[in-house]
């Protein structure tokens, strides 16, 4: 889970009305439409775990962060649209599946920055980050347990980021024997070498120097 900067809505969205239309009332063409903004917003990932999300779609589906049932006002809000992979154990469908919650305990991905929430560990589990208030903490936490992000796909991001344990290792001895200037530009390189790869944020936390 990391920082999403939302694209401009499609315009597709503006021909239906809550309260006229539902969900269902899409059509194939405009839903093409929604995952060409998702996919410029989210790199092909699905927003909550940032597993790929494939081109013909057969392991994702598009989102609402507010669920319909409880807020069906906003079906057609782009900034309430993502698009989400299909596990059902995790992220959106798992979510759907829960007894009620309340929304603004959830960390939302295009108006906050996960990462100052999260710390991603290399045995591909995610915790609280150090250092937060209670109540950050809390929506921490709330954004584990609803999206389910610590369930089977620890074990997924932990065999992502095996293979940069020995480059972790190698920054790691070079920050502590040289300058900075000398060993962040490397680091820089790795990081931008995986920004758009499944899990990269996992990834990115076992790079970075502790």
């Amino acid at each position: 889970m990391h920082k999403l900067d939302r694209p401009r809505s499609p315009t597709c969205l503006g021909q239906y009305q809550h309260g006229r239309d539902n969900w269902g009332s899409v059509s194939h063409d405009h839903k093409s439409d929604i995952w060409l903004k998702l996919d410029e917003m989210q790199q092909h990932r699905c927003a909550y775990c940032e597993a790929e999300i494939k081109t013909d779609r057969a392991n994702s589906h598009i989102e609402h962060f507010r669920q319909r049932c409880s807020y069906p006002q906003g079906t057609f809000l782009w900034r309430n649209i993502f698009g989400s992979c299909n596990r059902q154990d995790s992220c959106g469908k798992y979510k759907d599946a829960l007894p009620p919650y309340n929304y603004q305990d959830l960390i939302k991905m295009d108006e906050e920055d996960p990462e100052r929430f999260l710390e991603f560990l290399p045995d591909g589990s995610i915790t609280p980050a150090k250092g937060l208030n209670p109540n950050d903490k809390h929506r921490a936490q709330e954004t584990i347990r609803i999206f389910h992000l610590n369930g089977s796909l620890r074990q997924i991001r932990e065999t992502a980021v095996k293979g940069y344990q020995q480059t972790a290792e190698e920054l790691a001895s070079l920050a502590a024997e040289f300058d900075e200037a000398d060993w962040l530009p490397l680091l820089q390189d790795e990081l931008d070498s995986i920004k758009n790869l499944p899990f990269s944020t996992a990834i990115k936390h076992v790079l970075l120097p502790a």
